[in-house]
């Protein structure tokens, strides 16, 4: 039998955030789905922490800044430990639009998907992407469909996906600094039922440094790498 409402633990990697982490919140507590938000403070050097625990939040704190993988992993290991059912991951940053996360979830609670994606472009909306990065995007697509994935935006952070995702996730394999279609070609390999769902996200509150400079080179070697890598990954 499937999970009942507020039952959904949302996950929230957040890096000197304190400013957009109010709006999140606010958000997220006005879902009846939501039982519990984490974050997951990866080093912050401002309020995060503090503006996340006055906005009713679980937060985690990291000792320095270790990279968003590792934040991510350290969610779902708590998470694990809590014996949560169900887990929703979104950014800090307010791209991620909260009324959303119910279209996420109840593929999973009704046992449709283990792993659901939030997509940008499965259906047609009005969120544009770099021309850079949606080269990237057909790229990494397009090596997944060789390994027999298909998602259409296998960049997304935002995710919802229950214990049997956490339990894999939470292994030594998991990168700690992007995990992207790498570790969602491990989960597909692992047998994981990976489905989509189109959401809206918001413009980019920032410029992103993920991409820029001499860090693009190194995250399109890191995940070529980490396919190799992630297509090895098997159920033990």
């Amino acid at each position: 039998m499937g999970a009942t409402a507020r039952d959904v633990t949302v996950l929230i990697p957040a890096f000197n955030e304190a400013e957009r982490l109010p709006a999140v919140l606010a958000g997220l507590y006005a879902l009846d789905d939501v039982a519990r938000v984490v974050v997951v403070d990866d080093g912050s050097t401002d309020e995060t922490t503090r503006v996340a625990k006055a906005g009713g939040a679980t937060v985690l704190t990291l000792p320095f800044n270790q990279g968003y993988g590792a934040a991510l992993q350290t969610g779902y290991k708590f998470a694990l430990q809590c014996d949560t059912t169900l887990v929703v991951q979104m950014d800090a940053d307010g791209q991620h639009v909260p009324a959303d996360i119910p279209r996420l979830v109840d593929p999973v609670r009704d046992g449709e998907a283990d792993l659901v994606i939030g997509s940008r472009f499965v259906e047609q909306t009005a969120y544009q992407m770099s021309g850079i990065r949606n080269v990237g995007r057909k790229l990494f697509q397009r090596l997944a469909r060789r390994s027999g994935l298909d998602v259409t935006d296998p960049t997304s952070g935002f995710q919802a996906m229950n214990r049997s995702v956490l339990a894999l996730y939470a292994r030594e394999f998991f990168p700690s600094d992007y995990p992207d279609i790498d570790v969602l070609l491990a989960a597909h390999k692992a047998g994981i039922v990976i489905a989509e769902r189109s959401v809206e996200m918001l413009p980019e509150t920032r410029k992103s440094t993920m991409h820029g400079g001499l860090r693009s080179i190194y995250y399109v070697y890191r995940l070529a790498l980490s396919l190799w890598a992630g297509s090895r990954v098997r159920a033990s």
